[in-house]
């Protein structure tokens, strides 16, 4: 395709150099980190800079009847950034610049390829914090985190990432150029058109700039571990702690198998013996010592033989790291379980109540057991939002179709509990079916709606969400 007049236009518009149509380049840009989602070939991959030359390449492809993808770093984890074939993968990375960072209103105005820990850096700076924290921050971009409303560790106390986006710039299907939302404090002038974009993973729009709200910089925070003898204790302790009104920073829950994964991955002397670990944080100010004390003395009553408070700032970091280590660690879990490069994830992202974290807990291991799957799980304890792994062999149809049995039925609890198909990692392709259960047939033609009125050709990211 590389002479054809798509190519040649796009050239024309963004320069030799940011259309990429090297077949290296077109596979390395098929697919997120999702396993067990499809995923096409894009004819091209462009890297604009500028919102004009998102525009450019929005009309050229609409010109032609040709689809468009964008993606941000591809560390989405429901294939809403997987290509599909003959698309045009419009790339954002290139469009890293953080453009204002205002201490007075409180704000920063980003555009959509800088990366999370870059802004929560650059904030820091100036005293202030960026609350959003996904596992992937070192690379995951803000756009990305925008578009699939992101979560992260802090989401217990500070929320997702909707709570923070205050404005868009979004380039619409017919090549025009919207501005949503607000730089004020308050504003409720018309419908929320900001939220709206939030989460709609490149189906309704092509985020191009985005102005965050900030916070400032918390409390150097406290940490402590608990060690539990079931992961069902474990999440009875986290009700336990929000039914007293305490107000973890942080509430993360590891169970054995990723225990025995990291340390297999990254030594670090964690309790393999254990059947989870809750992390714990606060950053209460003075208040904090005695917060953490009756976090310890809750998880204490609700069945934890250990219970341990960091030292120091670099143990507690230490600590907060072999969170960080989950997802890589498991994916090494992984490739031992089923060498040859065949050992597979299917990560889950159900969020329950937290009263039914517990059920969610015993659900999932009673699963493991009825489909024959290594099942391990890691969250964010303290919202109810869980990551089941569920551990595969890729070259086994079998051993797929148990995964895919099991993904299921994990939905199908969560939802039962009263829960979510998806607390942060957004629907993409493998939750289409889930969210469709999830909103019923009202909801369905609601979104439905939207799409059509936005993208009557429906050309932006085809084939996600719904």
């Amino acid at each position: 395709m590389a002479g054809t007049p798509l190519i040649t236009e796009l050239r024309a518009a963004l320069g030799a150099d940011a259309v990429l149509t090297d077949p290296d380049l077109l596979r390395m840009h098929r697919r997120d980190e999702a396993d067990l989602c499809a995923a096409g070939t894009p004819a091209v991959v462009v890297r604009p800079r500028t919102t004009e030359e998102v525009v450019a390449v929005v009309r050229a492809a609409a010109g032609h009847g040709v689809p468009v993808v964008p993606q941000g770093a591809r560390t989405g984890l429901a294939g809403a950034a997987n290509a599909v074939d003959g698309a045009v993968v419009l790339s954002m990375v290139a469009m890293d610049e953080i453009r204002e960072i205002d201490p007075v209103s409180r704000i920063a105005v980003v555009q959509p390829g800088v990366v999370n820990a870059a802004l929560a850096r650059a904030v820091a700076e100036q005293g202030l914090y960026y609350p959003p924290d996904p596992g992937s921050w070192e690379s995951s971009t803000i756009g990305g985190n925008v578009s699939t409303n992101a979560g992260g560790m802090c989401c217990v106390k500070y929320g997702v990432t909707t709570e923070y986006v205050l404005g868009l710039e979004v380039v619409l299907a017919s090549g025009e150029v919207l501005r949503t939302g607000r730089r004020t404090a308050k504003g409720v002038a018309g419908y929320d058109l900001t939220r709206l974009f939030v989460g709609s993973e490149g189906t309704l729009g092509v985020i191009t700039e985005v102005t965050v709200g900030l916070r400032p910089a918390p409390e150097q925070s406290l940490t402590l571990v608990a060690v539990f003898d079931s992961t069902a204790s474990a999440g009875d302790a986290v009700a336990r702690i929000a039914a007293q009104g305490l107000t973890p920073s942080l509430l993360e829950l590891l169970d054995r198998t990723h225990l025995s994964a990291i340390e297999a991955y990254r030594p670090m002397g964690l309790r393999t013996d254990a059947e989870a670990l809750l992390l714990a944080a606060v950053d209460t100010g003075d208040r904090a010592p005695g917060d953490l004390a009756l976090i310890g003395e809750v998880c204490t009553a609700a069945g934890a033989d250990e219970v341990y408070a960091a030292t120091d700032a670099v143990e507690a970091a230490a600590l907060l790291q072999a969170r960080r280590l989950a997802h890589p660690a498991m994916e090494h879990f992984a490739a031992r379980t089923y060498p040859q490069g065949n050992g597979g994830l299917v990560i889950d992202d159900v969020a329950v109540p937290r009263a039914a974290l517990a059920a969610l807990l015993d659900g999932v291991a009673r699963i493991a057991v009825e489909c024959d799957v290594p099942i391990g799980v890691v969250g964010h304890a303290g919202d109810g939002n869980m990551h089941p792994n569920i551990v595969v062999d890729r070259a086994d149809p079998v051993s797929v179709a148990r995964g895919r049995r099991a993904f299921d039925e994990i939905m199908r609890l969560g939802l039962a509990l009263g829960g979510t198909c998806t607390g942060e990692h957004g629907v993409g392709l493998l939750k289409r079916d889930w969210l469709a259960e999830e909103i019923g047939p009202v909801g369905v033609r609601v979104h439905q709606a939207i799409k059509s009125a936005l993208d009557p050709a429906g050309l932006l990211n085809p084939g996600k969400v719904l």
